[in-house]
């Protein structure tokens, strides 16, 4: 069989190519490639294909350089694509997206943090199947297939072998070589969409091609384009006027908080909403920036100002590259404008890089899961809103009203599953949600009642992150926009009066408009 080793392991190679490229394209649902696949020439289509191809080669060579058996890297290689392609299915089944690069970045925390992934199915029984496949499978290869490997100069031949295999991948942390392989893949994929690439490229081409695009992105030029072009100077921002004690400023992200009424629930009673709404300066509905997940993507634009398209490639996931946007974002401007800054969250500080992000995005505090006396067994997967509230509370309590004070403050309590024992007595996902949110809602009633009574000007802002990973609701949610609200509280509701009708937003917008109604900027930024 092996008597013409080349030419078997070339049509091994082939094999594998036409196997990946018919089943790049169940990554996607039918519906949602007809959707997004592009209008582009056969010859683009061509082009497409073939700059898959050393993508292929190189898959291919890393099984080969192990084992030296043509069937086997071809068998590697197919199950490496339709793993990938697999699991990117899977992941639009759930949240409606295919496999991004960034959630390279993620595996760990998937099997880390099972529960919040709604990942429990990778249990020992997962990693019993997924062991014996490539091992028992490896091995039988290793033991019933020839190796090709020369006779003579045999550790030659495979340390060739090795570096054919490896240093392509290697190359591209160098930045000789990354830049202008960055530039050809910018043109090829142009402006980054992850359903279109998947389509073009299929899952681990797209997530190759755009992991290339965020190492060899130069962001300076981009960061320092942004910040002209969204934000004025610093003394734009005014502390308090000498006579008047500094302002407090809290925005409150409700994890998956959406107001069910909206939806046609009525049972729902959530009177702290209710009093928002007739308390507000602006409030209304949330553009989304993802549905039913990536709490980071919301978390950002708001803390930001950035519209998602103009961080390009690490719109995915912003706080890998968090340093970069230091001077951009809004608590670095009000750090540099005299305020505190303050990042409240009950979970693990290391969950979405948060513990080197948030330092960056200037944060001078943070408080987190492990400032909480929290047990799981005891208290449930997540921190109450009513736990968050006291610990605000008593942060709010601990502060002076010489200087400004931003304090955010991202919940926790509303996030899926929701499964039995959450919620006594309960065992219908949606019942449990509700009973949360109404839980979530008495809590905001509390927090409300102790800034009102605060001797300084206070300003709430409040919204949902995203709709609720509900599905057996609603899949997808017939409205996907949250809720929001800004809020005048204590010393500064003298100066103002709610307004009569909602008014649409966008989360990149809600910094700038509650500073732009209490008074705190004096031009407009745009």
């Amino acid at each position: 069989m092996h008597t013409h080793p080349l030419m078997l392991t070339f049509f091994c190679f082939a094999l594998a190519c036409a196997v990946i490229l018919y089943t790049d394209k169940f990554a996607l649902p039918a519906r949602e490639r007809r959707r997004h696949r592009p209008a582009v020439s056969r010859r683009r289509g061509l082009v497409d294909t073939i700059s898959r191809l050393p993508i292929m080669a190189l898959v291919f060579a890393g099984f080969f350089a192990i084992s030296w058996r043509p069937l086997y890297a071809s068998a590697g290689t197919m199950s490496f694509f339709v793993i990938f392609t697999g699991i990117s299915r899977a992941k639009y089944r759930f949240i409606r997206e295919p496999l991004v690069f960034s959630d390279i970045a993620l595996v760990a925390d998937v099997f880390k943090y099972k529960s919040i992934f709604y990942a429990n199915s990778l249990n020992i029984v997962f990693w019993i199947v997924a062991f014996l496949y490539v091992f028992g499978v490896s091995a039988l290869y290793m033991y019933f297939e020839p190796s090709v490997l020369p006779n003579s100069h045999k550790l030659l031949w495979i340390i060739l072998m090795i570096l054919v295999a490896d240093v392509p991948w290697l190359l591209l942390f160098y930045g000789p070589v990354n830049r202008p392989v960055a530039d050809f893949v910018q043109h090829l994929v142009g402006k980054p969409n992850v359903k279109v690439s998947t389509i073009r490229f299929g899952t681990f081409g797209s997530v190759i091609f755009h992991f290339i695009l965020w190492l060899g992105r130069r962001r300076e030029k981009i960061v320092a384009e942004l910040q002209e072009r969204f934000f004025a100077a610093v003394n734009d921002l005014i502390g308090h006027d000498a006579d008047n004690k500094a302002p407090l400023v809290i925005v409150w992200q409700s994890e998956s908080f959406i107001d069910m009424r909206h939806c046609g629930v009525s049972s729902v009673k959530l009177p702290a909403i209710d009093r928002l709404q007739k308390m507000a300066v602006q409030w209304g509905r949330l553009a989304t920036v993802f549905e039913g997940g990536y709490t980071l993507r919301t978390e950002f634009a708001v803390l930001s100002g950035l519209v998602p398209d103009d961080l390009h490639i690490d719109a995915s996931y912003p706080y890998l590259r968090a340093s970069h946007y230091t001077n951009v974002v809004w608590p670095t401007k009000l750090k540099n404008a005299g305020w505190s800054t303050h990042f409240m969250h009950p979970y693990d500080r290391t969950f979405f890089l948060r513990h080197k992000a948030m330092p960056q995005l200037g944060f001078e505090k943070m408080t987190m899961l492990d400032e909480f006396d929290h047990d799981p067994a005891r208290d449930g997967p997540y921190v109450s809103d009513k736990t968050l509230t006291r610990k605000v509370i008593a942060d709010v309590e601990s502060q002076t009203d010489s200087k400004g004070s931003f304090l955010f403050v991202a919940s926790m309590a509303n996030h899926g599953p929701w499964e039995p024992n959450r919620v006594e007595g309960v065992t219908d996902p949606v019942k449990i949600y509700l009973e949360i949110l109404q839980q979530s809602d008495k809590a905001l009633g509390e927090l409300v009642d102790h800034l009102n009574r605060l001797d300084r000007p206070v300003w709430l802002v409040f919204y949902g992150d995203h709709a609720p990973l509900l599905k057996s609701f609603a899949d997808p949610f017939p409205d996907p926009r949250t809720d929001y609200f800004i809020v005048p509280l204590a010393a500064a509701r003298t100066l103002h009066n709610a307004p009569t009708f909602p008014r649409n937003e966008e989360p990149w917008k809600l910094m700038e408009a509650m500073l732009k109604h209490a008074n705190l900027h004096k031009d407009d930024l745009r």
